[in-house]
């Protein structure tokens, strides 16, 4: 079948390369193959290879003519097998859109969307909102199949609606306690088990009753939110600077307000990587990371206790994704992805870590230093007299009593550099 011939219901993309599709990618539903159009049935019925979960092919068995295979796990060796018959009719069956979190994504980081005959179906989000009357534009879609339950975390504010795909029937009652321990008890959790097939059900609950309650659902089901926060939440606010009281720390930490600042001039953009040198807490790298989940931070940290601070203080603010390097810079840099941001929150005096942040910087990256010693002070001089950039003193001020009245009470001044890497950088001089 050549793009040509392509029915209005099926995606494929005529790259000009002459490349005829090979490969079929059939979204299916709990219905298995009755509500499929005619040219995806063709699709399952005519491929001599059929690669599925068990359960996509149990759904779709009546139809399948050649040979089904099962994805193996880990699911690299059963790329490498599919990518073997390339030229050949082969079908891979997803459940319901294959490029919302689903098979689609993945195989097209290998395959050009020119050798590929897609037929989605609606998704499991689609259909829970479909169900409820939520508008999806205005709802969190998130997919915690397979992922840590933390990711929950940062999706946690008051009135927000949410719809998460989960990976077992204890993940709602284990969401619930999640909720309740939160301040959260009166949200509403409505539970989606099988949705589109003849096993369909839904259910509502306030997170504390399900807490209670500790039932198991079917191992598909979707469980959507509206979030009800009662006192102060885990994550207080979209903005950067959030409070400190959020984050367990020993005192090493950047506070809120130059927290704010640092990451204004280190300027996320979408798909950049942070390094975050001396974390601490790990407070800029979680703030960068709940910016945009297309984010990718590194928090490098010698101490073993403050690291598995940074981890808690990661899980608690909802971005688990956060990479935790062990060992002391410049040293502990070597083999990590490169950066397009960094932040060097410790070891500012040593002039061969931040020569090794010139060099390994992104050109057009961005890299903040924030000094509070003189000797570090000095150090960021002399980088702002071989490489310009910017250079400011920070001070706050703070109010406290002072005796029976009121005073004002100066924080530790910060001395911050930040200057954007030449994309025709040839090292110091």
């Amino acid at each position: 079948m050549s793009p040509s011939d392509a029915p209005a219901d099926a995606a494929s993309v005529d790259d000009g390369s002459g490349h005829e599709p090979w490969l079929s990618i059939v979204g299916i539903q709990e219905s298995g193959a009755e509500e499929l159009c005619e040219r995806a049935r063709e699709a399952i019925s005519q491929a001599s290879v059929v690669f599925g979960g068990s359960r996509h092919l149990a759904l779709t068995g009546t139809l399948i003519q050649g040979t089904p295979i099962a994805w193996p796990s880990p699911l690299s060796e059963g790329i490498s097998q599919l990518m073997a018959l390339r030229g050949q009719r082969v079908c891979v069956l997803a459940s319901g859109d294959p490029f919302h979190y689903g098979i689609g994504s993945t195989l097209s980081e290998y395959i050009p969307a020119a050798e590929m005959m897609v037929f989605p179906a609606p998704s499991a989000f689609s259909l829970a909102c479909a169900r409820l009357g939520w508008p999806l534009q205005k709802s969190r879609l998130l997919s915690l199949h397979g992922r840590a339950m933390s990711r929950l975390n940062g999706h946690l504010h008051h009135g927000v609606r949410v719809v998460a795909l989960t990976s077992d029937g204890q993940a709602p009652a284990l969401m619930a306690g999640m909720l309740v321990e939160r301040n959260m008890g009166e949200t509403r959790l409505t539970v989606l088990e099988a949705l589109g097939g003849p096993r369909e059900k839904i259910a509502s609950f306030t997170a504390q009753a399900l807490a209670r309650e500790d039932r198991t659902f079917d191992a598909l089901n979707v469980v959507a939110l509206e979030i009800v926060q009662q006192g102060e939440g885990a994550v207080a606010g979209l903005a950067p600077g959030r409070s400190d009281a959020l984050f367990e720390h020993d005192g090493q930490i950047t506070r809120r307000d130059i927290r704010a600042m640092t990451l204004a001039r280190l300027s996320p953009r979408p798909g950049e990587r942070l390094w975050d040198i001396g974390a601490g807490a790990g407070s800029v790298a979680i703030e960068w990371l709940l910016l945009d989940d297309s984010l990718e931070a590194v928090a490098i940290e010698r101490d073993e206790t403050r690291r598995q601070r940074i981890r808690r203080n990661s899980e608690t603010l909802g971005v688990p994704r956060l990479e935790i390097v062990s060992g002391e810079a410049p040293a502990a840099l070597d083999g990590l992805a490169t950066p397009q941001a960094i932040f060097v929150g410790g070891g500012v005096s040593d002039m061969a870590l931040m020569a090794r942040c010139f060099d390994a910087l992104a050109p057009g990256g961005r890299l903040v230093a924030n000094a509070v010693t003189l000797e570090s002070e000095l150090a960021l001089g002399e980088c702002h007299r071989l490489l310009g950039g910017e250079l400011m003193r920070l001070s706050l001020e703070q109010t406290a009593p002072l005796g029976s009245m009121i005073g004002w009470t100066p924080a530790r001044t910060i001395t911050q550099w930040a200057w954007t890497k030449p994309l025709d950088f040839q090292g110091v001089s």
